[in-house]
């Protein structure tokens, strides 16, 4: 398959690190996801039932991850893979999570994973 879904730069909040400040208050992440997923039907019908409804899943990522505690990225990418593949039967994710209040004085840190549910 050739067809990807991407969104970039999705804004969401949620409790992460591993120090005690960090714990207090929900922090910025920006979420870049390209989803493998077959758009030839929904191109041909204009049925948005056939489509990836990525508002849909922006508001779920949005949701999920603000009611999350984490202490690493790592372990979000993790749950948010998951989590993306039950509800919303993906078969293939990029995930970029970039944490841009991490080091003071760096635009961002962060991870790129990439997982196959085949």
């Amino acid at each position: 398959m050739s067809d990807v879904v991407y969104i970039k730069a999705l804004e969401v909040e949620s409790l992460i690190g591993v120090y005690d400040f960090e714990r207090h208050a929900k922090q910025p992440l920006l979420l870049d996801l390209e989803i493998d997923f077959d758009c030839a039907p929904a191109g041909k019908t204009d049925d948005l039932t056939l489509a990836l409804d990525y508002d849909q899943l922006s508001q779920r990522v949005r949701a999920w991850c603000s009611e999350q505690r984490f202490e690493l990225i790592e372990t979000l990418a993790e749950g948010l893979c998951t989590l993306l593949h039950q509800e919303f039967a993906i078969s293939r994710l990029v995930l970029t999570i970039n944490k841009p209040m991490a080091i003071k004085g760096c635009a961002a840190v962060g991870i790129k994973i990439e997982r196959s549910f085949v």
